[in-house]
């Protein structure tokens, strides 16, 4: 077992919860039943060498030659057929490598596609290398999590806006890099911890009564209320970032050069009405689960619900699925077929709840 994974679960076992931390989400998750769950699930590698850009943009959409330094953005990697094979944030550390967090899920698959394309860049001559990081991995999120963790770094925290890292000490764990991004649509941190000082940081955190433990079902909520994916679930091989509403995350001058795995089947769906998109749906009554049929008012079967839950920010059913292009635009009004009953349902913009990231002024 890796180091992390037993750091973190001696955590677990000491507390018997979950090592995903909210920082006084308010109202967005006092009302949310307490529910335990697993630690952060994410796997972490460095691309390393001077050719490490050109290689990591011929495995992902993005567009990783324009990140600055200690920049991070959501990328996908996808296949030649224009199929997500996962979702991933890419940072360009100004310690001259790219940092890699990528769903542990999808791990074993994620990292044989990036040895492969190693391999095949070093057999060319190019300079490209990989490490696989066994850091655990924190992520503290809620409005107050940059001041909470104010007090345990010397940088300031003010200076570290959405999607952008750094490497500090972290109440006494030096090499720990944090990053301002989160699953939760709210302000937070990520922190990738060396899995010798995991345990002491997550109880250093816990000792501010600021912070509560809070496992994947309050992450799930949260992440749905923000319209945001679960791969497995709402993405996966058989899904385009076109049909998965996510074309934004493909780089402008990669459109155009269309040298991205799949680029031949994702760059025209931009510009066309795809066969389905996946949509967001609100209801009243029952709510919405994945795998509910979605039906058009006359009662046709057009799609399947992939996450739904109910809201506990805005006391309503909210879910996420996939319908074809005709029914996409929001207000559509459909039918959902829950506990083998139909209910209403309307075709509404994502995110539910508008999302809170950190920005400079």
């Amino acid at each position: 077992m890796a180091a992390s994974v037993r750091c973190l679960h001696r955590l677990q076992a000491t507390m018997r919860l979950a090592v995903s931390m909210v920082a006084r989400l308010g109202f967005r998750l006092q009302e949310l039943p307490s529910v335990l769950g697993r630690q952060l699930s994410c796997a972490q590698t460095k691309i390393l060498g001077s050719d490490r850009v050109k290689l990591m943009e011929s495995i992902v959409v993005g567009d990783i030659a324009e990140l600055k330094p200690n920049q991070g953005t959501l990328s996908l990697f996808t296949n030649e057929a224009g199929g997500i094979l996962d979702d991933l944030i890419v940072t360009n550390t100004s310690e001259g490598y790219l940092y890699v967090v990528s769903n542990a899920g999808c791990c074993d698959k994620d990292l044989a596609l990036m040895q492969n394309k190693v391999r095949e860049f070093q057999n060319k001559g190019s300079d490209v290398g990989l490490e696989v990081v066994d850091n655990a991995l924190l992520a503290l999120q809620g409005p107050t999590a940059a001041q909470v963790l104010q007090a345990g770094v010397a940088d300031d925290l003010r200076k570290l806006p959405f999607m952008t890292s750094a490497v500090m000490e972290v109440f006494g764990v030096s090499g720990c890099r944090v990053t301002r991004c989160g699953y939760t649509g709210e302000d937070g941190v990520e922190i990738s911890v060396p899995a010798a000082g995991a345990v002491h940081l997550a109880a250093a955190l816990l000792e501010n009564p600021e912070v509560k433990l809070a496992g994947l079902a309050a992450r799930d909520s949260l992440r749905l209320e923000a319209g945001l994916c679960l791969y497995g679930k709402d993405i996966d091989e058989r899904t385009t970032p076109v049909e998965g509403s996510l074309g934004w995350t493909l780089g402008k001058r990669r459109r155009a050069a269309m040298d991205f795995p799949g680029a031949k089947v994702i760059v025209p769906q931009l510009k066309s009405k795809v066969q389905r998109r996946r949509v967001g749906l609100m209801c009243e009554g029952a709510p919405m689960r994945a795998h509910s049929p979605i039906l058009s008012t006359e009662g046709t079967v057009i799609g399947t619900v992939t996450s739904g839950c109910p809201s506990p920010c805005l006391k309503r059913n909210v879910a996420m699925g996939y319908v074809p292009y005709e029914y996409s635009r929001p207000g559509t009004l459909l039918l959902v077929e829950v506990r083998r009953k139909q209910q209403m349902a309307v075709v509404s913009k994502m995110p539910f709840v508008p999302t809170n990231y950190y920005t400079l002024k």
